[in-house]
C-alpha cells in the first residue's frame, strides 16, 4: 500500500461523512454545553435561533456556535453541493473576513484542567461565497500551532484532529488568515479522553493525526461512536487484490491497561497478503510546513489474531521502518484480544517512511493488520498569558462590550497580541499584562473593579471615553502602576488620600483634566497637609536650649579666665574659623540632599510625563536644554534639564533653585518648581509663550531659541 494510495483511499472515504447526516429534530442543551457523556458537537453558522437536532447516524445532538464566538458571519453552501443525504452540519460555515493575520477563535469552556481530549474540525468549502476560491489558512489550539487547514475543491470535506491535553478549565481553536483566502468552519467537536490513553500526547505535546484506518471490510462502512466510544473516526480500508480479509462475529478485547483501547468494530476485521509469502507493506510521505519544517511522526499497528490457530501453526511476523526493526523478536498477535504495536518517541528526519510486516522463518502463516493509526507530534509547550490577568481583561471586555478584535490569547503569540495592550515575557513565568491604553474607545458607565485585578499594570490609558462615577481607591494598590490617565471623562467626586499620597511621592503620575464634576471642593484633590505643630516645636526648642548651653558655658568659661592669674587668653583659641568652616561644610551637604524650597518638588517620571517624553525642545544652553510641558491643570511650563556635560555643578544648581526661589519681578518667570532625582536636575518656570525679559538668564549665554 503506498502513501499516495492512502492519502487517496482516506478522501474517498471522507466523502461517506457527507451521508452521515440523515437527522431529526428536537429542542436540546445551552449552546457549547458538554452532554452526559462529556461530548460538545458544534454546527458552525447554523443560526442562534435555531434548535439544536439530533444525528441519526452517531446519535449525537448538535447545537449553534452562537455563544461559543462572538465574530464571522454565517453562510449557507451553495445549493448545487446539497444532496438529501448529505449531514446536516455540512449546509452552512460560519466565515471569518479581516484579512491577513486576523485571529478568530472558539472558546470551549467548562472542561477538566489536565485532562486529555480529541478536538475534531470539518470543513466543507461548497463555494459558499461564490467566489470558487477554496483557501488555505492556519488552526491553533489556544497558543499553540496545530495545522494548515487546505482545501482543494468545492466538493471534498477536510477533517483535522487533534489529541492534546488542555491545561485550563477552557480551551479555544482559533482560525488565523495567512494571506491565501478566507477562513471557515463547518463543525467543532470536542470528546474527552482517559488520561491513560495516547500516553505520547502530553503536556509538551499533542499528536495531530495523518490518517486512521480499519483494515478489511469491503463495504465502506465508517466506524465511530457508538461502535468506538470515544468517536474516532476510523475510515475503511482494503485492497482485494492484494490482501485478503479476515473477520469474526466474536468480541475482540481490551487487554488490561490498554493504551489505545481500540474498538471492538475496528478489530474484528484485518487482512493478511494474498500471496502467504509477501509482506504487508505501506508508506506516507513526510509532510513539512512553514510551521512544522521537520515533522516527527507515531505509528500505531492494531493487532489481534482472529483465528483460533491449530496446533503447530503459528503466526509470527517482524515489523519494520524505514528497515528498522521495532522489536528484537517476532511479535504474534493475542487471539480475541486487541495488542498494538508502536513508537514511543517519534520517528525524524525521513522524507518517505516505510512500513513492512514480515514473517519469521518460523512462521506457518503470513502477518495479519487490523487497524491503524498515524499522527504527526506538534509542540504544546506555549505559555499563556497568566490566568488571572485573562479573567481580568475578559472581563473588562464585557463590561465595555469592547468592538475591538480581541481574539484568542491576550498575549501570545506576540504577534498577534491584543490591540492597545503591553505584556511583558519571561522565560519562567506567564506573560502578564502590563499596559492597556483604551483611550477614545467608547467606554461608558463606571470604572471596572477588575482593572484592579491586573497586577502589574503598569500604565492605563482611560483618556477620552464617557466614563462616570468616582475613581476606586483600589488603583492605588496597583504598585507597579506609574501612569493613570482620565482625562475627559465624566468623572465625579475626589481622589482618594491612597492616590493622592501615591501623587506626593512620586510613585504616580494621575492626569484627570476635563472631568468638570471632579475635585468640585478645592480641598478634594489636595494632598492631606503634614502635621507641622509637634515639628515646630521641636524646631523652636532646640536652638533655645543650645543657646542657653553656649551662653552658661561662655560665663563659667570667663570667670575661669579671670581667676587665673598669669595666663591669657589667647593659650586657649583654636586655629581661626575651623570650627565654622566643619560646621558650614555640614550643612551645605545637608542642603544637597534636601533642598529647603516652598516650590513644588517634582520626580523625573513626572517631569517625562509632563512633557510628554521630553518631546518638544524650546532652548538650549550651557547648563543643558529647555523642554515646554503641561502640569495637569493644563498649564504651560518651561522644563530647564541638567545635561551630563553641563558647566553648573551639583552646588550651583541648588544655589541657583535657592536663589529663584526667592526672588520674585514681574519681569520675570516664576519658579513653580524643581527636581533633584538621583543624578537627574532640573528647574520648572512658567512658560511665557512670547517671549520674556528671564528667557536670557533662563536660558544661558549663546542659546538657540526656536522662533
Amino acid at each position: 500500500m503506498g502513501g499516495p494510495w492512502m492519502r487517496s483511499s482516506m478522501a474517498a472515504s471522507c466523502l461517506l461523512l457527507l451521508l452521515l447526516g440523515i437527522v431529526g429534530g428536537g429542542v436540546l442543551r445551552v449552546h457549547g454545553q458538554a452532554d452526559n457523556l462529556g461530548f460538545i458537537s458544534i454546527d458552525c453558522g447554523l443560526l442562534e435561533s435555531a434548535s439544536g437536532y439530533v444525528d441519526n447516524g452517531t446519535k449525537l445532538s448538535f447545537v449553534s456556535d452562537a455563544g461559543l464566538i462572538d465574530a464571522g458571519t454565517n453562510y449557507n453552501m451553495s445549493a448545487e453541493y446539497i444532496t438529501r443525504a448529505m449531514g446536516r452540519s455540512f449546509h452552512n460555515v460560519r466565515s471569518f473576513g479581516g484579512g491577513a493575520s486576523a485571529r478568530n477563535c472558539y472558546t470551549l469552556r467548562s472542561l477538566v484542567s489536565g485532562l486529555k481530549y480529541l478536538i475534531r474540525a470539518k470543513f466543507m468549502y461548497g463555494n459558499y461565497d461564490g467566489l470558487n476560491r477554496a483557501p488555505v489558512f492556519d488552526l491553533h489550539l489556544g497558543v499553540n500551532y496545530w495545522t494548515t487547514v487546505n482545501i482543494t475543491d468545492a466538493d471534498t470535506p477536510v477533517i483535522v484532529e487533534v489529541i492534546a491535553v488542555v491545561p485550563g478549565n477552557s480551551t479555544q481553536v482559533c482560525l488565523v488568515n495567512t494571506g491565501s483566502g478566507t477562513p471557515f468552519i463547518s463543525s467543532l467537536d470536542l470528546r474527552p479522553l482517559k488520561n491513560f490513553l495516547y500516553p505520547m500526547a502530553n503536556a509538551t505535546q499533542g499528536l495531530v493525526l495523518l490518517a486512521r484506518a480499519n483494515f478489511g471490510p469491503s463495504d465502506g462502512k465508517l466506524i465511530r461512536f457508538p461502535d468506538d466510544p470515544h468517536d474516532r473516526i476510523w475510515f475503511p480500508m482494503s485492497k482485494p487484490t492484494e490482501w485478503s480479509e479476515i473477520t469474526t462475529p466474536l468480541k475482540v478485547q481490551n487487554i488490561d491497561n490498554d493504551n489505545f483501547e481500540a474498538p471492538s468494530a475496528v478489530m474484528q476485521t484485518a487482512i493478511t497478503p494474498i500471496n502467504a509469502s509477501k509482506p504487508i507493506e505501506f508508506f506516507w510521505d513526510a509532510e513539512p510546513s512553514a510551521n512544522d519544517p521537520a515533522p516527527g511522526y507515531i505509528c500505531i499497528l492494531h493487532l489481534s489474531e482472529l483465528q483460533l490457530l491449530p496446533p503447530g501453526a503459528s503466526r509470527q511476523y517482524f515489523v519494520t521502518i524505514n528497515g528498522l526493526l521495532w522489536y528484537a523478536r517476532g511479535f504474534s498477535p493475542q487471539y480475541l484480544n486487541s495488542n498494538a504495536v508502536f513508537n514511543s518517541n517519534a520517528n525524524y528526519g525521513f522524507h518517505q517512511y516505510n512500513v513492512s510486516l514480515n514473517a519469521t522463518p518460523n512462521s506457518t502463516l503470513p502477518p495479519i493488520l487490523n487497524g491503524l493509526e498515524i499522527f504527526s507530534v506538534v509542540p504544546t509547550a506555549g505559555v499563556p498569558t497568566a490566568a488571572q490577568d485573562v479573567s481580568a481583561i475578559m472581563a473588562i471586555r464585557g463590561k465595555y462590550q469592547l468592538k475591538k478584535n480581541w481574539m484568542g490569547d491576550p498575549c501570545v503569540p506576540k504577534i498577534f497580541a491584543w490591540n492597545g495592550l503591553g505584556c511583558s515575557y519571561a522565560v519562567s513565568i506567564p506573560p502578564s499584562v502590563t499596559g492597556l491604553n483604551l483611550s477614545s474607545s467608547g467606554l461608558s458607565g463606571n470604572l471596572s473593579s477588575s482593572f484592579a485585578s491586573l497586577r502589574g499594570l503598569q500604565y492605563l490609558d482611560l483618556s477620552r471615553n464617557n466614563l462616570t462615577g468616582k475613581i476606586p481607591d483600589t488603583f492605588s494598590q496597583l504598585s507597579s502602576l506609574t501612569l493613570l490617565d482620565l482625562t475627559g471623562n465624566h468623572i465625579s467626586g475626589s481622589i482618594s488620600s491612597g492616590l493622592l499620597k501615591r501623587m506626593q511621592d512620586g510613585s504616580l503620575t494621575l492626569r484627570y483634566g476635563s472631568n468638570p464634576n471632579l475635585c468640585t471642593n478645592s480641598d478634594s484633590c489636595q494632598p492631606p497637609k503634614k502635621k507641622k505643630s509637634s515639628k515646630v516645636a521641636l524646631y523652636v526648642a532646640v536652638p533655645i536650649v543650645a543657646l542657653l548651653v553656649i551662653v552658661l558655658l561662655s560665663v563659667l568659661l570667663l570667670c575661669m579666665l579671670r581667676r587665673r592669674q598669669g595666663t591669657t587668653s589667647r593659650n586657649s583659641v583654636r586655629p581661626p574659623n575651623k570650627a565654622s568652616i566643619a560646621s558650614s561644610h555640614s550643612r551645605v551637604r545637608n542642603e544637597h540632599s534636601s533642598l529647603p524650597l516652598d516650590n513644588r518638588r517634582f520626580t523625573y517620571a513626572e517631569l517625562e510625563a509632563v512633557t510628554d517624553g521630553f518631546r518638544r525642545e524650546i532652548g538650549k544652553g550651557g547648563f543643558g536644554r529647555v523642554y515646554l510641558g503641561t502640569l495637569e491643570d493644563n498649564t504651560q511650563v518651561a522644563v530647564k534639564l541638567r545635561s551630563d556635560n553641563s558647566d553648573q555643578g551639583v552646588q550651583e544648581f541648588l544655589a541657583e533653585a535657592q536663589t529663584l526661589a526667592k526672588i520674585h519681578h514681574k519681569n520675570l518667570v516664576s519658579l513653580i518648581g524643581y527636581c533633584k532625582d538621583r543624578e537627574y536636575m532640573a528647574l520648572v518656570y512658567e512658560h511665557m509663550s512670547e517671549g520674556a525679559l528671564h528667557e536670557r538668564e533662563l536660558e544661558g549665554e549663546g542659546t538657540t531659541r526656536d522662533v
